[in-house]
């Protein structure tokens, strides 16, 4: 199992209302990651907007490609898009760059 961690920034103005769109994440989108192998997935939200996403995955890019190609993720990445900063004009899930891990303790 490959494990995944990125960072994103999400715009310190969006912070309670991106908060409150996670707390109610479309049944349909939850459906949608984990049947595209997003396993164990976990997003971590500092106070400055700094976001932590973790997730375990057997091929990350394989996962990544296989959820690009959902109608679903189409519309939560068009309605997520504005909540971020620097995106470069990716999209979110675009702009998720995996950490390179240094150290792991089972």
């Amino acid at each position: 199992m490959q494990r995944v961690c990125f960072l994103l920034k999400v715009r310190q103005d969006r912070l309670e209302e991106y908060r409150e769109r996670h707390a109610a994440v479309w049944p349909e989108m939850l459906d949608a990651l984990s049947a595209t192998g997003w396993h164990n997935y976990s997003l971590f939200l500092r106070e400055d907007g700094l976001l932590v996403g973790y997730l375990e995955t057997e091929d990350f890019a394989k996962a990544q490609a296989a959820m690009a190609a959902t109608e679903v993720n189409a519309r939560w990445q068009a309605e997520m898009g504005d909540f971020f900063e620097a995106l470069d004009g990716d999209r979110p899930d675009a702009a998720m760059k995996p950490l390179t891990e240094v150290f792991h303790l089972a």
